[in-house]
């Protein structure tokens, strides 16, 4: 038997953000119908590469679909001309357990993970929202802002970074991209007066205190995705209204996981998991000026339904090179 393999410029060339979008909800809302399985991430630390691996298995048992994901985070890599995450999904037939592709996972994360915080502040932010506010202007900063894009009519962005330079960067592959004024500052504190705020960095001390974030602020937090990660003050999560993707997963490794082992948090303080919103389980957003908090730690069942978007795309188009197993 053969596989497909697709490197990333098969993957780039037949995903796009609307059609990942449209897979990861249907994920989510499966999700939320209890209609999938999808153990926690596993991880085995590097602590002398400041890094890890994760390996992330799903099963969506309406669309059948099934496989892992392979994922390593290390900060550092950059020095090395290196992204900080790469990945590589392997997607099975569910009849036979047989791999029916193999394909580059980089960037199927940055889309399906930037396809996650669009469909939240779809559900969770204010449907007038006009103003985002960014802390961090990496790869996932990027599709963060195309998925929002897709559902709001942005008038301005803030973003800032640790390195000013990083913020020009951003802007110059965006500017083209989403038509809208760009402010870049220093400042993180100048970026949180927005309609939605959205966090994608790597550290483990806040970069966003409470007392910046106005009432009525959506925010979709990303960064925190391991064990002693958070972003946002543990007192601004005891005011909003906190949606997680995994209640299991985001407890050990989400925005929530140290004020819960703090005692900050209970785990009766989060509200829900995103896909009970999406199936109409529980009401997302109730009013104008709550303070609503996505806590994305990133599903495998989002990667497979993107990998399978991919898989099928891919067929259809003659796209990829066939290796032969046994």
């Amino acid at each position: 038997m053969d596989i497909l393999w697709l490197n990333q410029n098969d993957v780039k060339s037949v995903l796009d953000m609307p059609a990942a979008m449209d897979v990861v909800e249907k994920a989510f809302e499966q999700h939320g119908l209890k209609k999938v399985q999808m153990p926690p991430k596993t991880y085995l630390y590097f602590e002398k590469h400041n890094g890890d691996l994760r390996t992330m298995p799903s099963f969506l048992e309406e669309q059948d679909i099934t496989g892992v994901k392979i994922v390593n985070v290390h900060p550092d890599n950059r020095k090395a001309g290196l992204p900080t995450v790469m990945a590589l999904v392997v997607l099975n037939s569910t009849e036979t357990g047989a791999p029916l592709a193999v394909m580059d996972g980089t960037y199927l994360t940055d889309i399906r993970t930037g396809a996650a915080g669009g469909i939240a502040a779809k559900h969770l932010a204010r449907p007038d929202s006009k103003v985002v506010g960014m802390v961090g202007a990496g790869n996932q900063a990027r599709t963060q802002l195309l998925a929002l894009a897709q559902v709001f009519d942005i008038e301005q962005v803030k973003i800032t970074s640790k390195d000013i330079r990083d913020c020009d960067e951003f802007e110059k592959e965006m500017v083209g991209v989403v038509n809208c004024e760009l402010i870049k500052t220093t400042r993180a504190e100048e970026v949180c007066d927005c309609d939605i705020l959205v966090t994608t960095t790597p550290v483990r001390s806040p970069v966003v205190r409470s007392e910046w974030v106005k009432a009525g602020t959506h925010i979709n937090a990303i960064g925190a995705d391991a064990k002693g990660k958070q972003e946002l003050d543990s007192l601004l999560l005891t005011r909003a209204k906190v949606v997680v993707d995994d209640i299991v997963q985001a407890s050990h490794s989400g925005e929530v996981n140290v004020p819960l082992s703090n005692g900050v948090m209970l785990d009766e303080d989060i509200y829900c998991e995103l896909g009970e919103v999406i199936a109409g389980v529980k009401p997302g957003r109730e009013s104008d000026d709550e303070i609503t908090v996505f806590d994305s730690t990133g599903l495998a069942i989002q990667d497979l339904a993107t990998a399978n978007l991919v898989y099928g795309r891919a067929v259809e188009k003659g796209i990829g090179s066939r290796m032969e197993m046994f």
